[in-house]
């Protein structure tokens, strides 16, 4: 079994039986040209017809949501689908809702405020509440407004309406949000192909890469800098000692392996929420319904499943018979809780049989083969300890040579190219000796209505 994975995120590929499977199908979409360069000159663009293994294929983004048996588009649109989806009425109440909402803003105290107020209290209770909650296992009112301004920044009606109109009129809009793009990058056999490729030209340039290892301390010297990790590696201990320490690791491990951590940094590390994943690859024959999106959202409490993912529809080259369907059923959930206990025979078991409870497929039978994988700490959670967050932050910045990147290595739900900014920030600070951090902390942090 291969396996790589990225500090962006899950973003990991795996082979099975000859079948590449993305754990957290990523696309590689940025803003920011110093990322876009950086993957560009790692693995440059092509199409398919190109014999390059190392090249990025691009593709033209197409993504919807599965609601009560039919597809609506994602975002949701104000279109001709729509109305035929929810019938007359239902999409009256909706435009009537969202109006209302720009009229009557609410005080935002929760992640609930957050979608009424861009989307109304209709869309937000069909397509926003039960997800949200499906996906952290907490209710939108329980979970902080930063997790809306850090995933959905820019999103809402307006905005969705705005983009429409521009589609429409062949305009193309001044800004366009990453939850909108259209087009993307992704790896030829899959999103953890640019790490692979990463890793081996890190180490063509004399860099040692230690891998199956597990970092199990943290050393502080006297002034409270970083003197050494140690790490355990094929049933061995080595305590590495290192100048300058950056950490993609999880915040409550980090602070966890540290010597001599004060009291209160210890409780808020500690109580740090996260979000397990399990994704299951099943290949079946076809499916029962024409998919040729690269996500699908599931909609609906009747089913556990979050979204499923069709691999044929990403490259090509991740199936070994290209008369097949190759898909990944993604479920959200928390260590230690029935479903990730549940063994994994048990668990395809079930997820398979929701595939056919949403009519994806006529019965078990129809599956070919399976494989199922799991992902601790995939998301950082925004409840609990998160509120104090800032004096973590402050404690762990007193170590100038520490510097925390990444997703989980700033409990930060970013994306790929945000998670990359920050290790790129870390790197300008070392290379000009600069002690504060904050431009590391301050990527993709900026809000906006």
């Amino acid at each position: 079994m291969e396996e790589s994975a990225s500090l962006g995120g899950i973003s990991k590929t795996v082979e099975h039986n000859g079948y590449r499977m993305d754990i957290g199908s990523h696309h590689l979409f940025t803003k920011v040209k110093e990322v876009k360069t950086w993957w560009e000159k790692m693995m440059p663009p092509a199409d398919n017809s190109s014999a390059d293994e190392k090249i990025l294929l691009r593709k033209n983004r197409f993504t919807r949501i599965f609601f009560k048996g039919k597809f609506f588009d994602y975002p949701v649109k104000l279109n001709a689908t729509t109305f035929e989806n929810l019938g007359l009425d239902e999409t009256l109440k909706v435009g009537s809702s969202y109006f209302k909402s720009l009229l009557f803003k609410r005080k935002e105290n929760s992640l609930e405020d957050f979608f009424i107020n861009r989307f109304g209290k209709k869309l937000y209770s069909m397509f926003f509440e039960g997800y949200t909650e499906k996906v952290w296992g907490r209710h939108p009112r329980n979970i902080s407004t930063e997790w809306g301004a850090q995933r959905v920044r820019g999103i809402s009606g307006v905005v969705v309406l705005k983009n429409m109109i521009c589609k429409a009129l062949n305009i193309k809009p001044k800004k366009i949000e990453a939850s909108l793009t259209d087009n993307f990058y992704y790896p030829k056999f899959g999103s953890g192909q640019l790490w692979e490729v990463t890793a081996k030209e890190t180490i063509n340039n004399g860099a040692e890469i230690i891998m199956q290892a597990k970092a199990t301390k943290i050393h502080k010297s006297s002034n409270n800098n970083i003197d050494s990790v140690t790490y355990e590696h094929d049933g061995k201990s080595y305590e590495l000692p290192c100048d300058i320490l950056l950490s993609s690791m999880p915040l409550k491990d980090l602070v966890a392996g540290m010597e001599n951590v004060p009291e209160n940094i210890q409780h808020i590390a500690a109580a740090l929420p996260y979000r397990d994943y399990i994704t299951v690859g099943v290949l079946v024959p076809s499916l029962n319904v024409t998919v040729p999106d690269h996500w699908v959202y599931v909609q609906g409490g009747d089913v556990k499943m979050g979204r499923f993912v069709v691999f044929n529809n990403w490259s090509p080259f991740m199936l070994k018979d290209a008369n097949t369907v190759w898909l990944a059923l993604e479920y959200f959930c928390q260590e230690g809780d029935e479903m990730w206990t549940s063994s994994d025979e048990d668990f395809a078991t079930f997820a398979i049989d929701e595939m056919v409870k949403k009519n994806l497929i006529s019965s078990a039978d129809a599956v070919k083969d399976y494989h199922v994988e799991r992902v601790k700490k995939a998301y950082p959670a925004y409840f609990d300890t998160y509120a104090q967050i800032g004096e973590l932050r402050t404690y762990l910045d007193a170590s100038t040579n520490l510097y925390c990147i990444g997703r989980n290595g700033q409990h930060r739900y970013n994306n790929i190219d945000h998670s990359m900014c920050t290790s790129f920030e870390a790197v300008k600070n070392i290379l000009t000796g600069t002690n504060d951090k904050s431009n590391v902390w301050s990527v993709n942090t900026e809000k906006t209505a």
